[in-house]
């Protein structure tokens, strides 16, 4: 072991267990998507990469000038558009029990979006 490693090692908390044979995890982490639809009950969402069907994940939602993280399971998903190696991918969430205020948040951002285009 360096010093460095010997160093570092004094720091933890806990001590490390080496893993003998396979151990498997996943890791979340935060992709761009562009939102196609949106209602109370869930998205259609446009990325480059594929969701797989009945998986759960995190969604950030930035809805005006607030901003909420609502879970949200895989109805769907499909190949929406092919170009030259670019695939495109349209995706339907539907938002899994959303606390009462990340509701409202996203009530209030619909209802504001239907308002301004009934206005215009």
């Amino acid at each position: 072991m360096t010093a460095f490693e010997d160093e570092r090692a004094d720091k933890r908390d806990a001590e490390r267990i080496p893993i003998l044979g396979e151990l498997h995890g996943e890791v979340m982490v935060f992709q761009p998507m562009a939102i196609k639809e949106i209602s109370v009950g869930g998205l259609q969402v446009e990325t480059g990469y594929p969701f797989q069907l009945d998986s759960l994940h995190d969604f950030r939602l930035s809805l005006g000038d607030r901003s909420v993280v609502v879970k949200g399971r895989v109805a769907h998903c499909s190949i929406s558009d092919v170009d030259q190696e670019l695939i495109t991918y349209r995706s339907g969430i539907e938002f899994i029990e959303p606390s009462e205020r990340v509701f409202s948040v996203i009530a209030d951002f619909v209802d504001a979006i239907k308002s301004g285009r009934r206005a215009g």
